[in-house]
């Protein structure tokens, strides 16, 4: 289990080959490129480092962004021992033998900086595992994960800890990347500028994506500059980051279900075509796109859920990609549709009157009263039948007798509800006049 555990001696001799990646690899925080939010002098760890007080902490952010590196230079400027294990890799034995060895190190008077890469990964056993050594000062726990710490470490682990945000690199930053490499490499890479930005937008954010995007080009045989299409030609362009049932699910989703709730068609299709793009299954933005129908258009525009439910149809009969442009049309219908979440809030209100009200049961002038026995007991006694009435509206109270008349729906004055709140309140005044 040697290979888990990797300190400084473990790294190879300069002699060895060394990927880019590893021979860009920092040597001091001043020199790692972008994080200025975490790094920079009045952020976290410029204010932990200035004060001498590091706690421990977890990174949160996508792959490339410097996660490893920074945790093994804060060892370096804390002085304290780094230890390095996965979580994929490591088990509750090797668990033990890593603690045991940083309480030896404790007593004679040296720290241990653990980090955990992917610690998500363990469960909320081993992940509690880790309290009593946090606790006592046997070791600062730095931890990386890719996922939403809220929904993967325990709230004992969190409590603990301080979790920091590191973003995917920004074009300008894998810009300085790119121009560190080529002070390594002793030569500019042969492409011309939209070439180069190409490239850049290739890492998708991820430095270390780039530094071998960039190790691939400078290997290539060639006494011109490559355009846009050579270089594309040659290489794939990186996959986008999204996982379907991770963060970036969810996040893409929401973006798009405000884009369409926020009336931003460009917005709403954008989204629409990230998620297909990072392999969303078309029938699930389907349900999500019916789903933003009934909940923030509603009744102001009730021909809406019908372009979906139309939509969702026509993929399933002509299936991708061409069935996709059904689903597109919907999302724009969605997007400049009138909006109203009347509808949802009037039923989330009559849920709370439900629960609230119990097993009160209705007004005994609108029971039927099939049986003799239920006749006598005032079944179906002084109902007002509507047709009868003028105007066909009896204005009979249709909640439970001891049951206070509450206002559920309350429509909007856009689109078709506008017609609706008229509607009601031509009700509500016959109501009035005839109760």
């Amino acid at each position: 289990m040697a290979d888990l555990f990797q300190t400084p001696g473990d790294t190879p001799p300069d002699t060895a080959p060394r990927p880019l990646a590893d021979r860009l690899r920092p040597r001091r925080l001043g020199d790692v490129i972008g994080q200025d939010q975490v790094l920079g002098p009045e952020a976290p760890l410029g204010v932990m480092l200035a004060s001498g007080s590091l706690t421990s902490l977890v990174f949160w952010g996508p792959p490339g962004v410097g996660k490893t590196t920074i945790a093994r230079l804060l060892a370096d400027e804390t002085d304290l021992h780094f230890v390095q294990i996965s979580a994929i890799f490591t088990g509750v034995p090797d668990l033990r033998k890593v603690f045991d060895a940083a309480k030896h190190r404790r007593a004679n008077g040296q720290g241990t900086l653990l980090f955990v890469d992917e610690i998500h990964r363990f469960n909320k056993a081993q992940q509690d595992g880790f309290l009593p050594y946090m606790e006592d000062g046997t070791i600062l726990l730095v931890g990386a994960t890719t996922e939403n710490p809220s929904f993967e470490l325990n709230a004992a682990l969190m409590s603990r800890a301080q979790v920091l945000v590191l973003e995917r690199l920004a074009l300008s930053d894998l810009e300085r990347l790119a121009q560190r490499a080529e002070a390594d490499l002793g030569r500019t890479l042969p492409l011309d500028g939209p070439a180069r930005e190409t490239l850049l937008e290739m890492a998708d954010g991820d430095g270390r994506a780039l530094l071998n995007l960039i190790e691939q080009v400078a290997a290539w045989k060639t006494d011109v500059k490559l355009d846009k299409v050579a270089l594309s030609t040659r290489l794939m362009k990186r996959a986008a980051k999204y996982d379907k049932g991770g963060d970036e699910h969810y996040n893409l989703i929401s973006a798009l279900h405000k884009s369409v709730r926020g009336s931003d068609p460009d917005a709403a299709l954008y989204w629409f075509a990230r998620m297909l793009t990072g392999g969303e299954d078309p029938r699930y933005l389907a349900r999500r796109i019916i789903r933003m129908a009934v909940e923030d258009i509603g009744l102001a525009d009730p021909q809406a859920q019908t372009v979906c439910l139309h939509a969702w149809e026509t993929y399933e009969r002509l299936g991708s990609p061409e069935g996709e442009l059904a689903l597109a049309q919907a999302v724009t219908y969605l997007a400049l549709a009138p909006k109203s979440n009347a509808g949802y809030a009037a039923y989330k209100a009559a849920m709370r009157e439900a629960r609230k009200t119990g097993s009160e049961p209705p007004p005994k002038h609108i029971l039927n009263a099939p049986t003799k026995l239920m006749a006598e007991q005032g079944y179906g006694a002084g109902y007002a039948y509507d047709h009868d009435a003028e105007d066909g509206f009896s204005g009979q109270n249709y909640f439970p007798e001891t049951m206070k008349r509450p206002v559920l729906y309350q429509p909007v004055e856009r689109g078709f509800e506008r017609e609706l709140k008229k509607r009601l309140e031509y009700f509500a005044k016959l109501r009035a006049r005839r109760g």
